[in-house]
């Protein structure tokens, strides 16, 4: 489609911004006028950023973690890590090959468990799991993507997060519900966890959740967040106020430089967003408009973002930078069909044949008396000639859910789709062939829940090969006038079997165990050996060793 000529509507949505003045606005300062690239670390020399939360600005502290029970893992060898644990509730064959990646978090509730990047299997044992100090920090879009080197040209896959702290009342409550608080950063891992890059924002913009995307160039396309001051009262809205503004970023990671943005002040007008200006007053003054939550790359390299609070998706031209086309939002270029609106969605993705995937949310607080939607996974075709989008597929859940916020619809290898149902805590793979309102359980191949208030802001099911760095963990007790070697390695995906050594002293052990089976992420593998020394080796599916525990004494 021809890009439209916007004409008086993109004059209209251009807005004049204060000049020349630092403007205080809940407890922040923000100059509006463009301040320079944010500074970050050379990117050769990646270091740990966001490692400490915010300081609150709320009423309340967020109550800690509960890291103890039923519903949270524990583990003598690993006595640092209490990821939650999920209950499935289903599993039927011809699910797709991968892991299930998480950031597991809580909003209004504790969390269960650590707040941290979390991968899983089928069962919902943990694979890997990287806890956060702080429940006022999270992870979120965790999930694996190939990293492209532009220099050599070869391909790596990594690991991928936003790591820093949003903005849950009452803790937080200078921004809108959901903005990233300043501090937080992009983390690039390799398969062996070692940390390959981080990545930050420029033009005084804040890293933003909701979308880090590695491409075939070499650069990472993400979102980017800050308040910019205006005056609200045109919208209804305060005088001394400030609108989110969001701009979409790429940047080289072998330079760190800015290679391209997109601005969305410079291109929206606020006026079509569907949440009231008046909201500020709960936020800092801040009107969050736009709520800019997924970026996604097409073939001949357009844009296509979801924007939450505009109820629109839009596809702009990277060359140009202007619209081609609007889907949904109070100045859609296309009619729906029955069951394919929808309202304050998620993740829109390109697919084959013209289709949009996205995760429609549905509700809640639905304005001027629209229809609350049961929260699903929806494929719409579009048809360019008569401008009309259909539904091709729907992903419903049984019981059925109503997601506030968050969620996400991935396409998998196979064609099965994998739903994160974001604020509720659930995720889900279906066979392709979806299903249709109230029958949430045909074609549901796989589903698990979460324990307690525990969320995740998408979640991931992709194929992954871990090979730590570091050595295996082990820890020996007695039990029962026996020995217990406790064998585990957090995030090995080659791990069959443990052997296990012991002996008087550390210069004299045996193997008292050759082939231990692995069961789950830690093996619990009794002995008639005294030791009191104990050392365990990871063995592959060949029975090869791959590495080897630290010698450990036994613990009465």
């Amino acid at each position: 489609m021809a890009e439209r000529q916007l004409g008086a509507r993109s004059a209209r949505r251009r807005l004049s911004r204060i000049a020349g003045v630092c403007v205080i606005v809940a407890g922040f300062a923000f100059m509006s006028c463009p301040p320079p690239a944010a500074a970050g670390p050379r990117p050769d020399r990646p270091r740990l950023c966001a490692t400490e939360p915010a300081p609150p600005t709320g009423s309340a502290t967020t109550p800690p973690p509960i890291t103890s029970g039923s519903d949270v893992w524990s583990f003598v060898s690993e006595p640092g890590l209490h990821p939650q644990r999920v209950t499935v509730t289903a599993h039927e064959p011809g699910t797709a090959r991968g892991k299930i990646f998480v950031g597991p978090y809580a909003i209004g509730a504790p969390v269960v468990g650590q707040t941290g990047a979390l991968i899983s299997d089928n069962s919902g044992d943990p694979v890997w799991f990287r806890p956060l100090p702080s429940p006022d920090l999270q992870n979120a879009d965790f999930k694996v993507q190939t990293y492209h080197h532009p220099r050599t040209g070869k391909t790596q896959p990594v690991l991928t997060w936003w790591q820093g702290s949003i903005a849950i009342p009452p803790t937080y409550t200078n921004l809108p519900g959901g903005a990233p608080e300043p501090g937080g950063c992009y983390y690039i891992y390799d398969n062996h966890y070692r940390l390959l890059k981080t990545v930050f924002a420029h033009h005084g913009f804040y890293p933003d959740e909701h979308e880090f995307l590695l491409t075939r160039r070499g650069t990472a396309l993400f979102i980017a967040t800050k308040p910019v001051p205006m005056d609200l009262t045109p919208y209804g809205g305060p005088k001394d106020g400030a609108i989110l503004d969001s701009e979409i970023q790429e940047v080289d990671l072998e330079t760190g430089k800015l290679v391209f943005s997109w601005d969305l002040l410079d291109h929206l007008d606020p006026a079509e967003s569907e949440v009231s200006a008046s909201d500020a007053a709960t936020s800092g003054g801040v009107w969050d408009a736009f709520h800019l939550n997924s970026i996604d790359e097409g073939p001949r390299g357009e844009l296509l973002i979801s924007l939450r609070n505009f109820w629109a998706i839009y596809d702009i031209s990277r060359r140009t930078g202007q619209i081609r086309w609007q889907l949904g939002g109070k100045e859609s270029d296309f009619t729906f069909s029955p069951d394919a609106d929808f309202y304050w969605q998620h993740d829109a993705r390109f697919g084959p044949d013209g289709k949009i995937s996205l995760f429609d949310d549905g509700c809640c607080n639905q304005p001027d008396g629209t229809p609350e939607q049961e929260s699903h996974g929806l494929v719409l075709d579009l048809d360019f000639d008569d401008r009309r989008a259909t539904a091709a597929r729907t992903y419903y859940h049984q019981p059925p859910l109503f997601s506030a916020s968050q969620g996400n619809t991935q396409t998998l290898s196979n064609g099965n789709k994998f739903i994160g149902w974001g604020q509720s805590s659930y995720y889900s793979e279906y066979a392709n062939a979806g299903n249709t309102e109230g029958n949430g359980s045909e074609n549901l191949l796989y589903d698990a829940k979460l324990p307690g208030s525990n969320i995740s802001y998408r979640a991931f099911r992709n194929k992954w090969v871990g090979k730590p760095y570091y050595p295996p963990s082990a820890a020996a007790k007695t039990e029962n006038g026996h020995s217990v070697v406790y064998a585990s390695w957090n995030g090995s995906t080659q791990t069959r079997a443990w052997r296990v050594l012991a002996g008087p002293d550390p210069d004299s052990l045996s193997v008292v165990e050759r082939h231990a089976e692995r069961t789950g992420f830690e093996t619990a593998i009794p002995t008639d050996d005294p030791g009191p020394y104990f050392q365990v080796k990871a063995l592959d599916k060949e029975g090869r060793v791959l590495k080897s525990s630290d010698i450990v004494t036994l613990a009465h």
